[in-house]
C-alpha cells in the first residue's frame, strides 16, 4: 500500500506542478477568471491519479479486493502528497517567480469590485478586503490555502473513487 501511495502521489504531484507551471506561463495574458478555471482543471486532472492508485492497489496488490475505508485512506494520502507539492510550488511562485502576483491580483479584484458594485457596497467590501489583505500576503497563508484547496478536491475525488472501486472478497 505504501509504495502505491508514494508512486501515485508523486505522479499526481508532478502532474499538478507541471500543469500549474504551464498554466502560469501560457496563461499569463489571460483574464484571472480564465486562469482560475485552468487552475482548478489542473487540480482535478492531476488528482485523477487517486482513482488509478486505488485501482492499482486493488487489482495488482490486494487480489482484486479493497474496502471503502482503505480505498478512501489511499486516496487521501495520495492527495496529501499532491497538496504538499502544490502548496510549496505556490509559495515558490509567489515569492520568487512572480513576486508581484498578490499585488496585481489584489488590484484586479478591487477594480472588478469597483465596476460591479454600487459605491456604498464597494466601500463596505473594500474595507473587508483591506482587513484581509495582510492575511493573504502571508507566505504560510498562501501555502495553506493552496494546500487545503487541493486536499479538499482530493478528498472528494477519493470519496467518489472509493465508492466506485470498493470490492469485497467473494465468500
Amino acid at each position: 500500500m505504501k509504495n502505491t501511495i508514494i508512486r501515485y502521489g508523486i505522479y499526481s504531484a508532478i502532474t499538478i506542478c507541471l500543469l500549474a507551471l504551464a498554466g502560469w506561463y501560457l496563461g499569463k495574458n489571460l483574464d484571472y477568471s480564465v486562469q482560475e478555471i485552468i487552475g482548478y482543471t489542473s487540480m482535478v486532472v492531476s488528482l485523477l491519479f487517486i482513482f488509478f492508485g486505488i485501482k492499482h492497489f486493488r487489482d495488482k496488490e490486494n487480489n482484486g479486493v479493497v474496502s471503502f475505508g482503505k480505498a478512501l485512506l489511499i486516496g487521501i494520502l495520495i492527495s496529501l502528497i499532491a497538496a504538499l507539492a502544490f502548496g510549496i510550488l505556490d509559495v515558490i511562485y509567489i515569492k520568487y517567480i512572480n513576486p508581484d502576483f498578490v499585488t496585481e491580483y489584489y488590484s484586479h479584484y478591487v477594480e472588478e469590485m469597483r465596476n460591479s458594485l454600487s459605491e456604498a457596497e464597494f466601500k463596505i467590501e473594500f474595507e473587508k478586503l483591506e482587513a484581509q489583505k495582510e492575511l493573504f500576503s502571508n507566505t504560510f497563508m498562501n501555502f495553506f490555502l493552496m494546500f487545503a484547496t487541493v486536499l479538499i478536491i482530493g478528498f472528494i475525488i477519493s470519496l467518489i473513487s472509493a465508492l466506485l472501486l470498493q470490492r469485497k472478497p467473494i465468500a
